[in-house]
């Protein structure tokens, strides 16, 4: 019987760390792929942001010259 027991006892132990090591894996899994989809997230963002700004910048380097065109337009006539 107290051989049994230790069995038993030893098979818990055996088993409770199996599942605190597939737990640990888990969160770092969980973590791991939180991260990713953080940093694909801010790539979009940054990606937005940079087509944005360079469309501005287009824009108003067009504005700009129209308008510079029209005050010489209206200055030479």
């Amino acid at each position: 019987m107290r051989q049994s027991l230790a069995q038993i006892e030893q098979a818990f132990v055996h088993d409770t760390q199996l599942e605190e090591q597939h737990s640990k894996r888990l969160l770092r899994h969980v973590h791991v792929r939180s991260r990713k989809r953080w940093v694909e997230r801010e790539k979009k963002r940054s990606s937005m942001r940079f087509y944005l700004l360079a469309l501005s910048l287009v824009a108003t380097a067009l504005i700009v010259t129209a308008a510079m065109f029209e005050t010489l337009y209206l200055l030479l006539a």
